[in-house]
């Protein structure tokens, strides 16, 4: 037997005697997630419409900027490692939170400044057209969004691998609980402040009015966000890391590479049926991220402040969505049922965004958003038990990195279709701007239906006899 495989009493006596996790440093380890909440809100709840409704900028080439934050998830596998065998300032996560939310910032606020050179190019030839200067802007734009992207994976993940660190198995998704609730109440806080902030703005504010106050929300709020990031992490990895005592590490959803994922999720029948659900869950649900804010602007007449604020009532229906499924909808429906009821849920919901539209009732508008955010909540929550449970412990780990990697790369893709169907319903409806967003939420509305139909089936038993044996086969023959 090599040494290897030889348990480290002794180590393992350490970790027993590690301090445990209390509720106040799980809050402060959620400044964080609360501050990536924040800052969501800036790229897909503001800036996406400055460029598709102040700017006037087509929906798919807006969407398509943006998205490539997401497109360049992959990255995080690298740097996952990465904080694994390389400190920063004697740390081997912290370091790379903190440099990380440095950069991510710095860069959202270049991604401003490109969007105002955009801005000055289109306005020097009156309409959109692909001139060597509006090219050159919307490629810096792509490009400064890719660079967000990584700078985002180089902090968000060694995070994601800090809290597997500091944190025990009995508590660990207490922890997780608690920092993804602090998401959902980051995208509310990061509305509020945002809508504050903006409240001068009015729906049909020029470009001269636009940018003085995006600039401040741009330099205020991020400056902001590495504060939280610092007052949530400072100290924490010295006191809790299990990191350097535990002999074996289990493996995370950031050591998944794209290849290994996609042989992961096909490797049987009902690992492609599941994984298909999950794939068209995840596009319907966030088709509406670059298009809501313009949605409400140029249907409703909304402001800059009252479009943002429609974020709140998403991530406030989302929090409780999250909070109360997992008590009173899961034990009495089971997981299966619940994610179908959400699923429903989100496709009503949409029918109602679209009516809100031909009625033009703000107010309806509004509750429809709520009642998404709560039936995501459902939705979400029925999925993620299922996938939990329709696996072998001793694959866990890899099917969850799997989806973890293919869920950022559906919600890249969901990013892009959204913006490009809105540009074709432009197309279709040039001159009815509410059936031109229709065309968006009925295709969302239509793709949750379709969830449903590759959820009606999945098999559990036949996925828990096939696709333990197909997913194991597949590590096997990777070790080989």
């Amino acid at each position: 037997m090599a040494t290897r495989d030889i348990p480290d009493l002794t180590t393992a006596s350490r970790a027993d005697k590690m301090p445990s996790l209390q509720l106040l440093t799980m809050l402060r380890l959620g400044l964080f997630q609360m501050s990536l909440g924040i800052m969501s809100i800036l790229t897909l709840g503001v800036l996406n419409r400055v460029l598709i409704d102040g700017l006037a900028v087509p929906a798919i080439v807006a969407a398509g900027a943006i998205a490539m934050h997401q497109f360049v998830a992959p990255a995080r596998v690298w740097f996952g490692q990465l904080s694994d065998t390389k400190t920063l300032f004697g740390l081997h996560r912290t370091g790379y939170v903190w440099i990380g939310a440095v950069l991510f910032t710095l860069v959202s606020f270049l991604a401003v400044q490109a969007t105002w050179g955009l801005g000055g190019s289109l306005e020097a030839i009156g309409e959109w057209r692909w001139t060597l200067p509006v090219t050159g802007w919307t490629g810096l734009l792509g490009l400064l969004f890719a660079m967000y992207g990584v700078a985002l994976s180089s902090s968000s993940t060694p995070f994601a691998a800090l809290l597997v660190d500091v944190s025990d198995e009995d508590d660990r998704s207490k922890l997780v609980g608690t920092v993804w609730s602090m998401l959902m109440v980051g995208i509310v806080i990061g509305a509020i402040v945002s809508g504050g902030l903006l409240r001068q703005l009015d729906a049909n504010a020029s470009m001269e009015m636009l940018r003085p106050q995006i600039n401040r929300l741009f330099t205020v709020v991020p400056i902001a966000v590495v504060l939280l990031a610092l007052i949530g992490t400072v100290g924490i990895e010295r006191q809790f890391s299990r990191f350097a005592v535990r002999s074996n590490i289990s493996e995370r959803e950031d050591q998944i590479t794209l290849g290994r994922a996609l042989r992961v999720l096909t490797a049987s029948r009902q690992t492609g049926l599941f994984f298909s659900f999950l794939l068209v869950m995840t596009i319907s649900l966030f088709m509406q991220e670059p298009v809501l804010e313009p949605y409400g602007g140029q249907v409703f007449g909304m402001s800059y402040a009252e479009t943002t604020m429609l974020n709140a009532f998403w991530g406030t229906g989302t929090l409780i969505g999250l909070s109360l499924t997992g008590f009173l909808v899961v034990p009495r429906l089971g997981k299966q049922r619940t994610a179908r009821l959400g699923c429903f849920l989100v496709s009503g919901s949409f029918v109602l965004v679209i009516l809100a539209g031909f009625t033009a009732n703000p107010t309806l508008l509004k509750s429809a958003i709520f009642l998404f955010g709560l039936a995501s909540g459902v939705t979400t929550t029925g999925a993620i038990s299922m996938m939990l449970d329709l696996t072998a412990a001793e694959t866990a780990g890899t099917f969850i990195g799997a989806w973890g990697l293919s869920q950022a790369l559906a919600r890249a893709i969901a990013v892009v279709m959204g913006g490009g169907v809105l540009s074709l319903g432009r197309l279709l409806f040039p001159a009815n701007v509410t059936l031109a967003y229709s065309v968006v939420f009925v295709l969302q509305a239509l793709g949750m239906l379709l969830a449903v139909w590759f959820l009606g089936r999945v098999n559990i038993q036949e996925f828990r006899d096939n696709s333990r044996r197909a997913i194991a086969a597949i590590l096997e023959n990777e070790l080989d």
